[in-house]
């Protein structure tokens, strides 16, 4: 007997078992015929995650290798990162991850027919990831202290969180940060059968006064001050395609989805579904955190100078917009593709002026009148006067890509745009910053006066050595580079520079052709370039049909300049084209 069952397009997703019943003779007889999986489908026009294009159902849907992407907005790395959700058991560990958050629909109308729906199961997804009480998948260190886990930036790929969380009786995985949490969000979401992406926002900001303002403070040498605003050097967050009956929507669009547990103003919880186009309209209601994901992309940046009599003044500075860059991995490329206008229209144009005004209503209530003119003036207000107009401009330009165990070397360019001559003395500082905008430790300081005539250019060269900074950076490859101008000369000017020190490379060189189930062997290598030892060096392996489970090797100590090198054997598994990943760790970093 042949039997084919067609589930219809509105069935709940989960584990089925088949049973066949048997009457003869008076008797009846049970049989199990076995059990099968219903998932969303991409390829169904009456799904509500169908998806046309067969090239963007390969890339989001059938790709088990992505890539997550770091940095700051000018100076953009990346790293390759192993969704895996075709490996064996990850499709059980999903379903377990949807049992465990059922409790999300609990006594709503809901809570028996939430899993037919995208849209309710993204919801809870979601809110598993980071949010759970008790059975979340992932935790973030709280104040950077990851002493008792993993380290949150060590981790390859989603399949290892995935199989600890289930084997730990659905205990917390300790540590992630926000881009592996998206990243097994996406993973979670792909092997449902939902069209995902990570993606990318540079200049994040994180505030819990005011949804549209961000401010940073620093003191009177430039070294930036905890406040209670954080300025996020980049963060990630997941996008799922789907149509969404409950807005009327007939089509699949882009669907914003942060599992990253973030300060609200009531309490700390992730964000999403929200539909992108709402966001890059301005149409707050109409969604689920509508307004918190449109401050995200579209807050104002204020900088202030706090002086020792308690007072705080406004700099004189050229700000940037948050959001200033988002992105996401292009489609069947390694490159990345620039999606910022997909969540906001160009800057300055009057349409991104004309959906400012209207999220700027709709965020501040006793605005719901006011002119457009009115709400100017009070953005004016809380702005940073540019630096062109104290006379002076001033940047900070990198001179080369520093590499850990590098020099830092940098070029201040200041220029008078006056006719008269200027004498300024600046303060000069740099600090280790986390890419969740927490100031560390201060690790240099300098004081310089300089004179420019009339309409005058000036380049002066600066040096961070490897072994002012080398001490402080660990794991946080972020340094921030600050020029502030002494009050007391008037004006008080600030400019200022992130800094990305780039990790040193891991080679990898395969010795013999992959086949399939036929031992294959790789060279890794790995040169230490610091002028001192490298201690507790570890090098982790890992590849989506090539490992079953991460290999890790012991390299002990590595002398200044010393090479490691080691041959490791694996047998492919799996027919396709996959990647193996080297990952190296030690008490630097």
């Amino acid at each position: 007997i042949s039997i084919s069952v067609f589930p219809p397009s509105n069935v709940c997703i989960g584990r089925y078992i088949l049973n066949m019943q048997i009457t003869s003779c008076g008797h009846t007889y049970q049989r199990c015929l076995g059990d099968f999986y219903v998932l969303f489908n991409p390829w169904c026009a009456d799904d509500p995650v169908y998806m046309d294009n067969q090239a963007h159902r390969e890339e989001y849907v059938l790709n088990e290798h992505g890539i997550l992407y770091e940095g700051v907005h000018k100076h953009i790395t990346s790293r390759p990162w192993h969704f895996g959700q075709f490996e064996d058991g990850i499709l059980d560990i999903c379903l377990k991850i949807l049992d465990m958050g059922a409790s999300y629909h609990h006594g709503s109308d809901r809570d028996h027919c939430w899993r037919n729906d995208p849209v309710h199961v993204s919801m809870v997804v979601n809110h598993m990831i980071s949010s759970h009480t008790t059975n979340s998948i992932m935790k973030i260190p709280e104040n950077n202290d990851y002493l008792k886990g993993t380290k949150p930036f060590s981790w390859n790929g989603s399949v290892p969180i995935l199989q600890q969380w289930y084997n730990g009786r659905c205990r917390p995985v300790r540590y992630g940060y926000c881009g592996s949490l998206a990243s097994v969000m996406c993973t979670v979401m792909r092997c449902l059968g939902i069209p995902s992406r990570v993606v990318t926002n540079f200049c994040f900001p994180c505030s819990t006064e005011n949804p549209l303002g961000i401010n940073e403070i620093f003191d009177c040498s430039g070294k930036n001050l905890c406040g209670k605003d954080k300025l996020w050097r980049y963060h990630c967050w997941n996008e799922s395609w789907m149509a969404r009956r409950d807005i009327n929507q007939c089509c699949g669009d882009w669907q914003c989805l942060d599992p990253t547990p973030l300060e609200t103003g009531r309490g700390s919880a992730c964000s999403g579904p929200t539909w992108v186009r709402s966001i890059r309209e301005g149409e707050l209601d109409l969604d689920y955190d509508g307004h918190h994901m449109f401050s995200r992309v579209n807050s104002n940046y204020v900088g202030w100078l706090s002086q020792n009599n308690g007072k705080r003044t406004k700099f004189f500075c050229d700000s940037w917009p948050c959001g200033q860059r988002l992105i996401t991995k292009s489609i069947g490329s390694e490159q990345f593709e620039d999606i910022t206008g997909a969540y906001k229209y160009e800057l300055g144009s009057v349409k991104n002026k004309e959906v400012y005004y209207r999220a700027y209503r709709r965020i501040h209530p006793g605005y719901c009148n006011a002119s457009n003119c009115h709400i100017d003036r009070e953005l004016s207000s809380l702005k940073n006067p540019f630096l062109s107009d104290s006379g002076i401009n001033t940047r900070l330009k990198m001179a080369n890509c520093p590499m850990y165990g590098e020099d830092v070397q940098l070029h201040w360019l200041l220029e008078n745009l006056r006719n008269e001559n200027k004498t300024l003395k600046f303060n000069l500082c740099a600090q280790i910053i986390t890419y969740s905008g927490c100031p560390m430790d201060q690790f240099w300081k300098d004081s310089v006066e300089v004179t420019l005539g009339p309409r005058e250019v000036k380049k002066i060269p600066l040096c961070i050595s490897y072994s002012q900074y080398g001490p402080y950076l660990c794991d946080h490859n972020i340094m921030k580079v600050v020029a502030v101008s002494d009050p007391e000369c008037g004006e008080v000017l600030m400019v200022s520079r992130d800094i990305v020190i780039n990790r040193p490379p891991v080679i990898v060189k395969l010795l013999s052709q992959p086949r399939l189930k036929v031992p294959c062997t790789a060279e890794i290598s790995f040169c230490n370039p610091l002028q001192e030892d490298m201690k507790n060096c570890v090098m982790t392996l890992e590849g989506c049909g090539l490992f079953k489970e991460p290999m890790t090797i012991d390299l002990g100590t590595l002398a200044s300049n010393q090479q490691a090198r080691t041959i490791v054997e694996f047998t492919p598994y799996r027919l396709g084209s996959h990647r193996l990943l080297a990952n190296f760790g030690c008490h630097k970093f």
